[in-house]
């Protein structure tokens, strides 16, 4: 599904990734892990084009993520749900407004949004939030509403960025348990931590960065 070819980014005073070769199939759940600073964000940033590597090709399938055109990048983008450490959620929307947002932007109708997002919020337990703001919510079913978000449309891929890196350890069980349902049903999970609780949680493959090389790639145990 995704693969790194030689990929290397160099900034003006850092080397972020350094001859990076990586291969993610099709309904894998990979750990990506590392210290802050690691290389970790690049290399997701680099799936979704956010980023350009100094050197190397990135490929989703087999198209060159850094030779599309814009219009074709948002198609791709398209496939790929993303959550992030800070949660990114509309402040001024409820539950049900911030997911049906993300379905507006697709072009999904009235009668879609209104029958599809309740069941995404059944399926990470927030039914119960579903007229709630942000600000009335934890941390943890900030995240879990950021999760039904990015998967509303369906996405082929999900990355996770640091998606706990905020929260206490019995949200963060309840997240990582949240991804693994949905890597169960059949959705390819990127996860990036450096948290090895988490890692150890997942019991998938883990790879492991280190000044932006792949110093470990380990099949998990479950």
């Amino acid at each position: 599904m995704i693969y790194f070819n030689n990929v290397s980014k160099v900034y003006k005073d850092a080397t972020a990734l350094s001859d990076v070769t990586l291969t993610i199939t099709t309904g894998e759940f990979v750990s990506i892990v590392g210290a802050s600073g690691a290389g970790k964000t690049t290399l997701t940033r680099m799936i979704l084009a956010d980023d350009v590597p100094t050197k190397g090709t990135v490929f989703f399938e087999s198209i060159n993520v850094h030779k599309l055109r814009s219009k074709d990048l948002t198609k791709l983008r398209r496939r790929i749900g993303v959550v992030f450490q800070d949660f990114k959620l509309l402040s001024n929307k409820t539950a049900y407004e911030n997911i049906a947002f993300a379905m507006e932007a697709v072009g999904k109708t009235d009668e879609e949004i209104s029958s599809d997002v309740p069941h995404v919020l059944e399926l990470v337990d927030l039914s119960h939030r579903l007229h709630h703001f942000p600000d009335q919510m934890s941390g943890g079913e900030q995240q879990r509403l950021a999760i039904a978000r990015a998967i509303i449309n369906q996405p082929e891929l999900i990355i996770a960025d640091e998606p706990t890196g905020n929260l206490d350890p019995i949200n963060t069980h309840e997240i990582v348990q949240i991804l693994k349902k949905i890597n169960d049903l059949g959705t390819t999970v990127i996860l990036t931590t450096h948290n090895r609780g988490v890692i150890e949680s997942v019991g998938k493959r883990v790879v492991t960065l280190e000044n932006g090389k792949v110093v470990r790639d380990t099949k998990g145990s479950k």
